[in-house]
């Protein structure tokens, strides 16, 4: 009898994909560089971090309180800016394509087209570029607006984050972990 054995599988298991708390570590250049601003000084973050080492030195798995600003823009009844779609600006501008991009936010291509479609019928000026594909594969690159729209909106989260720290630092001392 032939051996009939199928051949192993490639490892099909997505890469490491980009989440955005706000309160860990962020996994942009610039969202690093906004994070390591705000440093572990504010009592929001010393409260997350006491948190954070509460649940490593335990046994138990409880998960530890988090904090998160979630603003949205709407345009009627369209979202024209929120956390979504700048993270996806983030990815595009990090892998020069959409499809890359929406891979590396576990993502379907088709619903990072449309959110980007959304954004740019949102606004007066576009926030990307796309090139066709070819012999190059295409692209998709950000617009000076693009890069406006990710500077502004992560400044907004940051001086939300100053902001709110003595409040949140006090609701998190409400919260059982």
């Amino acid at each position: 009898m032939a051996d009939t054995a199928k051949p192993a599988k490639p490892d099909t298991a997505p890469a490491q994909k980009r989440t955005r708390n706000l309160t860990s570590a962020t996994s942009t250049p610039s969202a690093k560089s906004a994070h390591n601003k705000q440093g572990t000084d504010s009592p929001a973050s010393a409260a997350n971090a006491n948190s954070a080492k509460k649940s490593n030195n335990s046994k138990s798995a409880v998960p530890h309180p988090e904090v998160r600003f979630r603003m949205r823009i709407r345009n009627g009844d369209a979202v024209a800016l929120g956390p979504g779609k700048v993270d996806l600006l983030e990815a595009v501008r990090e892998y020069g394509s959409i499809s890359a991009a929406a891979r590396s936010l576990d993502m379907s291509y088709r619903r990072a087209w449309l959110l980007i479609d959304e954004l740019n019928r949102s606004l007066k000026s576009p926030a990307t570029h796309s090139e066709q594909g070819g012999q190059s594969g295409g692209g998709c690159t950000l617009t000076p607006v693009g890069e406006t729209i990710i500077r502004l909106y992560r400044d907004v989260e940051e001086e939300a984050r100053r902001s709110c720290a003595k409040p949140l630092a006090e609701l998190l001392k409400l919260i059982r972990s």
